[in-house]
């Protein structure tokens, strides 16, 4: 079975009251509800990992390889200001990276600096974005 990981980078724990004009009032748990039932329609393994530490997120995403994970989907939310060593490590792992944004970060004026290690972005559609990001990863790894 298809081996999926998402990772959420710092502040995601505290979505549904953190800036809810935002990012909307659903919280990370009924989120991560919301993804684990899209992992049993689709029929692939889904873990969900939360950090607020650059280090914790790059030591999951070698140990994945270990896993033999098949496919990342990243709201690096804070990381992408400054993650040059995450987006190193991006660079080095053997799955493909989806970044997304529940926000259009291009329309608020950011930039992700792991953009470039992704092969491609999915940003501004609210909690749509994981669900779109998901299922553009499922394709491209059963494809392969």
């Amino acid at each position: 079975m298809t081996k999926l990981l998402v990772l959420q980078g710092p502040n995601m724990t505290y979505l549904g009251r953190r800036q809810p004009e935002l990012y909307g009032t659903t919280t990370a748990a009924e989120l991560d509800q919301m993804l684990f039932e899209h992992a049993r329609t689709n029929a692939y393994d889904l873990e969900i990992f939360y950090t607020h530490l650059e280090g914790e997120a790059i030591a999951r995403l070698y140990q994945a390889v270990d896993e033999r994970i098949e496919g990342l989907v990243m709201n690096p939310a804070g990381f992408l200001y400054a993650g040059y060593a995450l987006r190193d490590c991006l660079r080095a792992v053997s799955f493909p990276y989806i970044e997304v944004h529940m926000t259009n970060i291009e329309k608020r004026g950011i930039h992700s600096i792991l953009a470039e290690a992704s092969v491609g972005m999915v940003a501004g559609l609210g909690l749509q974005s994981y669900f779109l990001g998901l299922e553009a990863m499922l394709r491209i790894v059963r494809n392969k």
